[in-house]
């Protein structure tokens, strides 16, 4: 089976994917579509170049909407990155930017009648994304965002550091936003398959400074090379295998929440049609109540677009 990807916006993340995508052999063909189309050009250039050291030949075609008709994947990475420059850890920075781009793109993509599954990287993700769903039109479980996916790697390295495991070892889930909202639900860590609120006492640990330095993580990437890239991209393409190899994986991700009419970053099943269900993991009231307000912050933005 031809496997057919495509990539709105190829800056930092969008060329990182596209990377990605190429040296692993993911893709049978890509599609690269930016505002600039030298940017385009250049990019499906360098990656052409490439192909002559790898086992893998896709095919790169670029700026051509109407190649997303039978486009299996299609990435939303397109954004300002120097919105966030003196933004003091704040992801709605973005947002003026970002509204403007959607309402160019959404159009296009609904036009050229695409019916894959689109992930968003875009920020604000939450309401970027639902945003896309509503106006392409496409099913909830079609349109979903990385979202608290990074968030919670970014936790479980944090934790993996401090107990000296694998990132891997480390279970649970950061839920909410995709921004200053995000908790980290302590209910859900584990760490080698124990409940973290175990380990406390023995450990000494303090989870709101771990939390604190999770939240922190994409600022202090940006703070020192202007950008974020390589774990985003990670992200967006490890949803994208899930689907394409109908994974069943869990993970969190950006998606519809009919409790709380909102998109929003909770656990869910990812497989052939995006997101195959959602995962209603019983929560402490506590926790349940830093959703809610995640969830209210998340729709407020959304009410504007």
């Amino acid at each position: 089976m031809s496997r057919k990807y495509a990539i709105i916006g190829v800056g930092h993340v969008g060329a990182a994917i596209a990377f990605s995508l190429v040296i692993q052999g993911f893709a049978d063909e890509l599609i690269l579509i930016d505002k600039n189309e030298k940017k385009a050009r250049a990019e499906q250039l360098d990656l052409q170049d490439a192909t002559a050291r790898l086992s893998s030949r896709p095919k790169i075609k670029i700026q051509d909407y109407s190649e997303l008709s039978d486009t299996d994947i299609l990435f939303v990475t397109a954004g300002n990155i120097h919105a966030l420059d003196n933004a003091s850890g704040n992801r709605w920075a973005e947002f003026e930017y970002t509204r403007e781009i959607v309402k160019d793109i959404a159009p296009k993509i609904k036009a050229s009648g695409f019916n894959g599954v689109l992930i968003d990287t875009m920020n604000p993700c939450d309401a970027i994304t639902q945003y896309l769903q509503k106006e392409i039109g496409l099913p909830g479980s079609q349109v979903l965002g990385t979202g608290t996916f990074l968030d919670t790697a970014r936790m479980q390295r944090v934790v993996s550091e401090k107990f000296n495991v694998d990132p891997k070892n480390v279970s649970g889930f950061v839920y909410g936003e995709h921004g200053e909202s995000q908790f980290v639900a302590w209910s859900t860590v584990g760490v080698n398959g124990l409940p973290i609120k175990t380990l406390v006492p023995k450990m000494n640990l303090d989870l709101d400074a771990l939390e604190d330095t999770a939240r922190s993580g994409g600022w202090a990437v940006h703070s020192g090379k202007g950008y974020t890239s390589f774990a985003i991209a990670t992200c967006a393409i490890k949803l994208s295998r899930a689907v394409l190899d109908d994974a069943q994986l869990m993970c969190p991700c950006s998606s519809y929440n009919v409790k709380y009419d909102s998109y929003v970053g909770q656990p869910g099943i990812i497989g052939k049609n995006g997101v195959e269900e959602l995962i209603d993991i019983p929560l402490p009231a506590k926790e349940e109540e830093k959703l809610a307000a995640s969830a209210a912050t998340i729709k407020e933005k959304f009410a504007t677009m």
